[in-house]
């Protein structure tokens, strides 16, 4: 068996349980699921087991010896792994909610997928009905996490209760959002009334007590207890805790200060560029000013839900009249436009983007401006999320833990650069628009100050939330709950501009080898076509392939 022959039956073998224990990657083809993981601490500690002996026999390999697919395979899985083992390691598993995201608003998510046959739903009803357990080894988690303060802060977690609560206290299964897949596929003709019956009684006697001892833990047990201090690095081992937060989310080796120090750099930078803008506007190049009439002034927030929606659809089909202008390999998977449970509205983020969809929260429309709703679009439906994350899935000729495994670096990174790509794509019609965007530029430079500042450095909540009031345009509402989650969910926040810095050099790097013969729609396929890698892999794979293009082009020259 050669080394590459070698490496894929280990990756498959791994691959193979850790598909089998945690479920399969939501991809379109794949159905639906007919259980819930084991979440008890002696489940994590043998994935933890097997995660570590497949990386020793991995790294045992000689990358030499690896075909040239193979080492670009290794190094991000082993990256992959390190991460997983790290997870185990700080018992991660005891921190399952955020003010962001938590195990059950993930999977009340779920529902909002379609059933498309009577498998799909037979099997998602055999999920719901091991919902309890399922809930109930999320609790004792979470009851060993917060006796060793390794919990959320309490201030972050305000109001997290409430879509639990909306099921909770469903008078009927019918009115909770579980039932509403089942009702459409039973509307559909696609099952009959004998799997929608089965479904409402799991969901009564199942899901529905489910919430409520949830309900229960969560407003009598766990949030008045959770803990006031906001900094990852406050409790027992935060410091070793936020390192590897830090090393997951920027997939680097660089630390809260070097994190600290890059963002105070760009800070200024970006101020620079703002100021220029808001010379062009006929503010004098008053930022401040500019920022203050942005936020007021009328012409810039919807009126209604529809018109942000329909302001959003808008901008997606500008870009795909220019798509082809910029990319090579597109996507066949297609996208909608879809609002947040109303429960979770109120605490979710202004946009984001997935496989198939991109949720736009309506909630709150003086906090949603339109100048910043092309810059978001881009980011999180095309080409940004929703675009790479399902040209990403289609790359059957990448190994499964590269097409549907999400590196926030990369994908964070590369949804970035497409807001600034945006400028020369001509998306942005206004000043005020360039100045959305940069704006959400400032914004994730930002987060590279406050998170560490939060987490390392001492930071208050309100110097966090004045440091953002003083330099974005995003509203008072986004404010607070972007600190909120950057408060609950250490590190990830820093993943966004690090990803962006790497993109944006390598570009600069190819456009400056290769001068005339630079082509941006190479350049964008190459990077995409990597599916989600690390940071190092993408400046190395990348600075290779610069070198061969630029190398073939003089060899062609010369005959």
């Amino acid at each position: 068996m050669t080394a590459s022959e070698n490496f894929t039956a280990l990756w498959s073998a791994e691959w193979k349980n850790r598909i089998a224990e945690l479920g399969s990657p939501r991809d379109g083809e794949t159905g639906v699921d007919d259980f819930l993981p084991d979440e008890s601490p002696g489940a994590w500690q043998n994935r933890a087991t097997r995660w570590q002996n497949t990386r020793d026999a991995v790294e045992f390999l000689d990358p030499t010896e690896l075909d040239s697919r193979s080492r670009v395979d290794r190094a991000v899985y082993l990256q992959q792994l390190e991460v997983l083992i790290a997870q185990v390691g700080n018992r991660h598993f005891e921190r399952p909610a955020n003010a962001d995201s938590a195990f059950w608003t993930d999977h009340a998510g779920l529902a909002s997928n379609p059933l498309r046959s009577q498998d799909d739903a037979r099997a998602f009803i055999a999920q719901l009905s091991q919902l309890p357990r399922w809930f109930d080894q999320h609790i004792n988690n979470m009851r060993a996490g917060l006796s060793r303060g390794f919990a959320p802060p309490r201030v972050s977690m305000i109001g997290r209760s409430d879509p639990v609560r909306s099921v909770a206290c469903a008078a009927q299964p019918e009115d909770t959002s579980y039932a509403a897949p089942f009702i459409k596929a039973h509307a559909a003709g696609i099952i009959g009334q004998d799997l929608l019956d089965s479904a409402l009684s799991t969901i009564r006697t199942a899901v529905i007590p489910a919430h409520v001892d949830l309900l229960r833990f969560l407003d009598e047990d766990y949030l008045p207890n959770l803990p006031e201090e906001i900094g990852a690095t406050a409790s027992a081992g935060g410091a070793d805790y936020y390192a590897a937060q830090l090393a997951e989310f920027t997939t680097t080796t660089l630390d809260a200060a070097a994190v600290f120090d890059l963002g105070k750099q760009h800070v200024a930078a970006i101020r620079e560029e703002m100021r220029s803008v808001a010379e062009d506007a006929g503010f004098d190049g008053d930022v401040d000013a500019m920022l203050a009439f942005m936020r007021v002034d009328e012409r810039f927030y919807a009126k209604t839900p529809d018109e942000l929606l329909k302001e959003a659809a808008w901008h997606c089909k500008r870009f795909d009249a220019i798509v082809h202008d910029y990319f090579g390999r597109v996507p066949f998977r297609r996208f909608g436009i879809v609002e947040p449970p109303p429960a979770l509205a109120p605490f979710y983020t202004f946009g984001r983007g997935g496989l198939d969809r991109y949720t736009l929260n309506t909630y709150n429309l003086p906090a949603r401006p339109l100048y910043s709703l092309v810059a978001l679009t881009l980011h999180e439906a095309a080409p940004g999320h929703c675009f790479q994350i399902a040209l990403s899935s289609e790359m059957d000729e990448l190994p499964p833990f590269r097409r549907h495994t999400y590196i926030s670096a990369y994908g964070e990174g590369w949804a970035l650069y497409t807001e600034r790509l945006g400028v020369e794509m001509g998306m942005y019609r206004d000043p005020f628009e360039v100045m959305g965007m940069l704006s959400f530029q400032m914004w994730r430079a930002a987060r590279l100050v406050v998170d560490p500042g939060m987490h390392a450095f001492g930071w208050s909540r309100a110097q966090a939330q004045d440091f953002l009031r003083e330099n974005t345009a995003i509203a008072e509402h986004e404010i607070v709950t972007e600190i909120d989650r950057y408060i609950a969910w250490p590190g990830q926040a820093t993943s966004y501009f690090i990803g962006q810095l790497a993109i944006i050099g390598l570009r600069e790097k190819a456009e400056r080898e290769l001068g005339a013969d630079f082509d941006i729609r190479w350049f964008h396929d190459l990077v995409l076509g990597f599916g989600s890698v690390p940071v190092g892999v993408l400046e190395a794979e990348i600075s290779y392939a610069i070198d061969e293009r630029r190398n073939g082009i003089q060899i062609r020259g010369e005959q």
